[in-house]
């Protein structure tokens, strides 16, 4: 098991969690969290076993975008590679399905980190804020991509350009999250929800999120002909098959992966 400086790589079963991991600086991004994460996301988009990714933050803030006092104290950091803002890519594409358990302050890239999981569950005392023009800059991580998708353009265009912090029940107000949690509660029902995912059929989980992907950039009769290709394909597998023997027989399926 690998061992990192600023996060935490967790495996149960099927689930995997990821956890940024610098509580004492609210975890805030710096270059070396952003190349442990890239690698970390990296590692886990090829592990076949897992299904699912909880992505969160330790202590009391998920992560309020780059550590800025570490960012201007002068101090020599190690460089920050270009791929590395394809931290986005990864939570957005892989083939599981990722989950943002916001626990606290989302802002900045942690805000387009979290905009990039499939869904997102809140604590009560999280807060949300785009921040990026409030340091005089116009911003990374794809949030101008991912939000009009979530909360309509309009709508995206606000939290950008007023750049004002908002709270989780208003998040779920706008449908940013999905769900909001009491803050003691909510590791263990996103982890919840996170086993029931993890206990699908893999090939049929990996597909459907697949199917999401293409869906947002191909025209429909394109995506119609790629998509039943893979329902049929997914039909025909071993996993459907003992599917639907459970379901009759009135059991848990026992999924093998073929």
């Amino acid at each position: 098991m690998t061992t990192y400086e600023t996060i935490l790589y967790e495996v149960e079963g099927s689930l995997a969690t990821v956890t940024l991991n610098r509580p004492d600086n609210f975890n805030g991004i710096t270059n070396t969290l952003m190349r442990e994460l890239y690698e970390c996301l990296n590692r886990v988009a090829l592990e076949s076993e897992v299904r699912v990714v909880i992505f969160t933050g330790a202590g009391r803030a998920f992560c309020p975008g780059v550590d800025l006092k570490a960012s201007t104290s002068g101090q020599s950091q190690e460089p920050s590679r270009r791929e590395y803002f394809h931290i986005t890519t990864l939570l957005h594409e892989m083939p599981k399905v990722t989950i943002a358990a916001v626990n606290g302050a989302c802002a900045g890239a942690g805000f387009g980190w979290a905009c990039a999981c499939d869904l997102r569950y809140a604590s009560e005392r999280a807060m949300f804020n785009s921040a990026f023009l409030g340091v005089g800059i116009s911003g990374d991580m794809a949030g101008p991509w991912l939000l009009p998708r979530i909360v309509g353009a309009t709508k995206a265009r606000e939290l950008f350009f007023m750049s004002e912090k908002f709270s989780a029940s208003e998040a779920e107000r706008i449908g940013l999250v999905l769900k909001v949690f009491s803050d003691d509660s909510l590791r263990e029902e996103v982890r919840s929800i996170g086993l029931r995912l993890s206990k699908s059929a893999p090939l049929a989980i990996g597909e459907m999120k697949k199917n999401f992907i293409n869906a947002e950039n191909m025209p429909l009769r394109d995506y119609i002909e790629l998509e039943t290709e893979r329902h049929s394909r997914t039909g025909a597998s071993q996993d459907s098959r003992e599917a639907m023997r459970a379901f009759v027989e009135k059991r848990e399926p026992k999924f093998v992966g073929r």
